[in-house]
Parts: structure tokens; sequence; C-alpha cells
């Protein structure tokens, strides 16, 4: 599989605007905000989508939605909430062949969101 945008960005060979990082996960601003706060989050150990999940590790599943939600309360957007996305897939817009999660905060989201 060929190196994505994120794969180049954990490995430091692209920039990026960092928000948070441990161990499991790397948090960093979208290039192209859809909200105010508009924040991914990818796992350091390379998953390629929501698909791949299954055949996942449940402990890594589980650090990675731990850590998305740490870094959405990092954020302060805990009092009044905010969205996380998952796409997956050509019809599900996703752009990047590695599972990463959006966080969107400080405005109000519409529903249906597509």
């Amino acid at each position: 599989m060929e190196d994505t945008i994120f794969d180049k960005i954990l490995a430091g060979d692209s920039p990026a605007d960092i928000v948070y990082e441990d161990d499991y996960v790397l948090a960093f601003n979208d290039i192209n905000p859809q909200a105010p706060v508009h924040v991914i989050v990818i796992p350091k150990k390379k998953i390629r989508d929501f698909i791949k999940l299954q055949e996942s590790d449940l402990q890594d599943i589980g650090l990675f939605f731990q850590m998305v939600s740490k870094v959405a309360s990092s954020l302060k957007l805990d009092k009044d909430g905010y969205r996380i996305i998952l796409n997956c897939g050509k019809n599900g817009q996703q752009t990047v062949e590695y599972l990463h999660a959006h966080i969107l905060g400080e405005r109000q989201m519409s529903w249906p969101p597509g």
C-alpha cells in the first residue's frame, strides 16, 4: 500500500499543525476546516479504513476511540458538544486511505449531515 499524506505527517515528512500527540494517536488541524474547530485524529498503528476495524485488535480500536474523546476534551468541546465523523470508502467521501476521525466543534451542526 502506498504511503498516504497521513503516513508522511507521522514520519515528519509533511507539515501539520499538531494539537495533540501521545503514543497511540496524532491529532492535527484539518487544512480545509468545515467548522471553527476541525481536527483530524489518526492512530499511529495504521488501519486503512473503518471496514478494516473488523480485523483489528480490540485494544487498538478501544484506544483509538478513547483518544478521540480525550482530544475532543483537550480542545474544550465538552460543554457545548461536537461531532465525530468517520468516512469510509468512495460513497462515504473517504479521501485518504488511513482510518481517521474528524472532530468538528464550536458551531451548531445540522441534520442530516450529508
